[in-house]
């Protein structure tokens, strides 16, 4: 079934993803404050604020879409527990403002969240019906964003991730090969696990579940690359696909030694048993995904 899909943060790293990949079974506008990247563009697009409710409005009634993706978030982690209330706009605030609409339309949603929404006390991967018990203020922003949707609308998908990377926009694995590359040693922590995800891997994980989900309902789905490692380890798996960074330097430390200004979960894990019974789709192994990644973009932008 062909559908008109809204997928707001459009230009954003999952957005740039989203856009062409499901361009070639549905009809996709865009709305982003920002311009889409080359290559990446819908066929149509409205450069819109989210939190504008106006601005929003006014794209839904000319496009009158079958459903929305909202993958808008400040995810700057310590950003956001600097400026708490810059996140509550955005994440928060902006959320409410698309929920509204939605329900008023009867249009259903599927937003993305996050595996930070968890406190990470734990050793075995969080299942949907865990308690979300927030560390940061960005985990929370997100939490609240879960609790509008699941207030409001009937018919939705909430998608938890975790640790995402991409080609359109600042990740982990761009950084550790500049900074390897730069510096010649790196220190990383070692005390916080989770399971990298690929937005390629997302965006098709995504697919699947709108070609199989029929929003008749509300419900929450776990999507992340399989397998779990420290950010020590996923640092370490990253070098070793990069030519030339054999003699590089990697020293594991503890979340302390770093003083970020928002805490983060010590084990953050999903586990998609849910979402791969439902759509039978298995996402793989999140050293496949990487490898991947860096082989086809990191190394020939470089």
């Amino acid at each position: 079934m062909v559908r008109k899909i809204l997928i707001t943060g459009s230009s954003g790293m999952l957005g740039s993803d989203l856009c062409p990949m499901l361009e070639k079974n549905h009809e996709i506008i865009g709305l982003d404050i920002i311009d889409p990247k080359k290559g990446c563009e819908p066929k149509r697009f409205y450069k819109a604020n989210i939190v504008d409710f106006c601005e929003i409005e006014k794209v839904f009634a000319k496009e009158k879409p079958d459903f929305v993706i909202h993958t808008v978030a400040w995810t700057d982690v310590d950003g956001c527990q600097l400026d708490p209330v810059k996140a509550h706009n955005i994440n928060v605030e902006g959320l409410y403002n698309l929920v509204i609409i939605l329900s008023r339309v009867k249009v259903p949603l599927i937003f993305i969240s996050t595996d930070f929404v968890f406190a990470g006390e734990r050793n075995t991967p969080y299942v949907e019906d865990d308690a979300p018990m927030p560390l940061s203020v960005y985990g929370m922003t997100k939490y609240k964003g879960e609790e509008i949707i699941k207030g409001v609308l009937k018919k939705y998908a909430i998608v938890m991730t975790s640790w995402l990377y991409g080609k359109n926009g600042k990740n982990f694995v761009d950084t550790i090969i500049t900074k390897a590359r730069e510096t010649g040693k790196l220190k990383v922590v070692n005390d916080q696990v989770g399971s990298p995800t690929y937005t390629k891997d997302l965006t098709l994980g995504l697919k699947g579940l709108i070609d199989r989900f029929d929003f008749k309902r509300g419900e929450i789905f776990h999507v992340s690359n399989s397998g779990s490692c420290s950010w020590y380890e996923f640092a370490l798996e990253i070098l070793k696909n990069v030519p030339g960074s054999e003699n590089i330097a990697v020293e594991p430390i503890g979340s302390e030694e770093l003083a970020r200004p928002a805490k983060r979960p010590r084990f953050s894990v999903l586990d998609n048993s849910k979402f791969e019974k439902y759509t039978g789709i298995h996402m793989r192994l999140w050293k496949e995904a990487v490898k991947e990644f860096i082989k086809e973009d990191c190394l020939k932008r470089r």
